[in-house]
């Protein structure tokens, strides 16, 4: 592959919103292009006789064939960045050599990092960072509300309340409602601001006013702090 040639880039995970995440992550940097996205390891298998592929994102639990033993199975992989929800899997990734290994919800910083590591020393290192830091100045996610994307700015989110299929996200000057879960809102947004509260809320950590070991408040809205999720709130407080 000629060295300005963009990095060839395939998707392979069973969740369609996590699909989605990555996909709109390899769009907004220039040296990588997506090639195409598959929901299993049969699908990528098929793919990859078809297609060529620099660099695969690769979940590990999906049914059929996990992603380690999909990977095991190829004679000549791409470049691979593993993408889970799980911890255990780190160490044999690294064994069948990942570039990096992603914990979701993956956000676009350590995308980034990731993609630095498949790129040659210096191979358009510039344009990755330059990205970087548009993202920093931009700051800010897309809702499906009113049949429209709705542009929101993370700064402006208060907290974010499950009302069973839709979502409520109060910002400092609006409410909109959305059609999607909240686990899937979780995945959007940047873990070092947003944390999971209870099954029913997301807080903005810059947001909170006080708390206790029940209760956040935010302006004027106490939020609870469900037990499961308590002893992970209250050391991020801490």
């Amino acid at each position: 592959m000629p060295d300005n040639s963009p990095i060839r880039c395939l998707i392979v995970d069973d969740e369609p919103l996590a699909r989605q995440i990555i996909s709109r992550y390899v769009l907004q940097v220039p040296t990588l292009q997506l090639v195409g996205e598959c929901a299993n390891a049969i699908q990528a298998f098929t793919f990859l006789q078809q297609h060529p592929v620099d660099l695969l994102f690769l979940d590990i639990r999906m049914p059929q064939l996990n992603g380690n033993d999909f990977l095991k199975a190829l004679q000549n992989p791409p470049k691979v960045i593993f993408t889970t929800a799980f911890s255990d899997y780190a160490l044999e990734s690294y064994e069948l050599d990942a570039i990096d290994y992603l914990m979701k919800p993956i956000t676009f910083e350590r995308f980034l990092k990731a993609v630095n590591k498949a790129t040659d020393p210096g191979t358009n290192r510039n344009d990755i960072k330059s990205v970087q830091e548009e993202k920093k100045t931009e700051s800010f996610v897309y809702f499906r509300a009113d049949r429209k994307m709705i542009k929101v700015m993370l700064q402006d989110i208060l907290y974010v309340e499950s009302m069973k299929d839709y979502v409520k996200i109060i910002t400092s000057n609006s409410t909109i409602i959305s059609r999607q879960s909240i686990s899937s809102v979780e995945a959007m947004l940047p873990e070092k601001e947003f944390i999971r509260t209870h099954r029913s809320f997301i807080v903005s950590l810059q947001k909170i006013r006080s708390f206790t070991q029940e209760l956040i408040e935010i302006e004027k809205t106490e939020i609870p702090i469900g037990k499961i999720y308590r002893n992970g709130v209250l050391k991020m407080l801490a």
